[in-house]
């Protein structure tokens, strides 16, 4: 197969990490470039951004801030892992009544705080938080600011359903743990399933079963451009002088251009072939100009 470059959105199943399926595309689309951008738990399962080939190089610079989830909410039991997975720490016959449950979690819609919980992927002085709670250490989490932009719950008794839009680094483990310890019950999170994230919706993925009965030309075929990763991004069309002055490294003044973007606005670049790379807008003695910082064509 030859080497191509592009976005795959997958459907990830449970009991599989996130780098797992790096590996199966790595070998599916025969290639070692291959990346995605935010973990799912091996429990996790739905919407996974592979990004493959040249478009492994865009990770660092992707900005959407937007997912949604699909969880379980279990009432009356807490486990040392925040989910299902680890073993109950806390239990409680004391479940809430309907009304209560649901009025509580509405009240977590909008900007807070969570402390992000010891096992996630998060890093810690180079370490996972995981792999230092799964050797039972426990540092210190600073809290982190985050948004629910909206929560709908149904269900009753010990058992609730969420649909949660929210901001990027909010842990769905630790809200369901914040809303029994605001309901004053141990809870905990029975499933988590991603539907969406920056951009990409879960109707647009593939399972890996699917992806291994395709053929080389369908694989391919079905790979999302680069530049879909950088939709909310404002389009440059440059003329051919100021697209070889871009690739080569020097800035390109916007008032030879006539633009008027903010300082530190990142933008989409384009030459008469397409989209070739993201610029960003930098301050210079003789005015604001835009600087290539990442090519993704050759």
């Amino acid at each position: 197969m030859k080497e191509c470059s592009g976005v795959l959105i997958v459907d990830k199943p449970m009991d599989m990490t996130s780098h797992d399926a790096v590996n199966i595309m790595r070998k599916l689309y025969n290639t070692k470039k291959v990346g995605h951008t935010g973990t799912l738990d091996p429990m996790a399962t739905g919407l996974l951004v592979i990004l493959i080939g040249r478009a492994a190089k865009a990770a660092e610079y992707l900005v959407s801030d937007e997912k949604k989830y699909e969880a379980g909410l279990l009432l009356g039991k807490k486990y040392d892992t925040g989910d299902i997975t680890g073993s109950i720490i806390e239990e409680s016959r004391d479940i809430p009544e309907r009304e209560s449950v649901l009025s509580c979690i509405a009240s977590f819609e909008g900007k807070g705080q969570q402390i992000p919980p010891m096992y996630s992927a998060l890093k810690v002085d180079g370490q996972k938080l995981v792999n230092l709670a799964r050797r039972g250490i426990e540092v210190e989490r600073k809290p982190r600011d985050i948004e629910i932009y909206s929560i709908e719950a149904e269900g009753q008794g010990s058992e609730y359903r969420l649909s949660v839009h929210c901001s990027k680094g909010t842990y769905i483990r630790t809200l369901c743990e914040d809303i029994g310890e605001k309901l004053g019950c141990p809870s905990t999170m029975s499933s988590l399933r991603r539907t969406a994230s920056g951009g990409f919706d879960i109707s647009g993925s593939y399972t890996i079963d699917a992806l291994r009965e395709m053929d080389e030309e369908t694989k391919e075929k079905i790979l999302l451009p680069i530049e879909s990763l950088f939709e909310e991004l404002p389009v440059v069309k440059l003329p051919e002088f100021f697209v070889k002055l871009s690739r080569s490294g020097q800035q390109i003044y916007q008032k030879k251009i006539g633009c008027k973007y903010d300082l530190g606005q990142r933008v989409r670049l384009y030459d008469n072939n397409g989209f070739y790379g993201l610029g960003e807008v930098t301050d210079y003695p003789d005015g604001s100009a835009i600087k290539t910082i990442k090519q993704f064509v050759l």
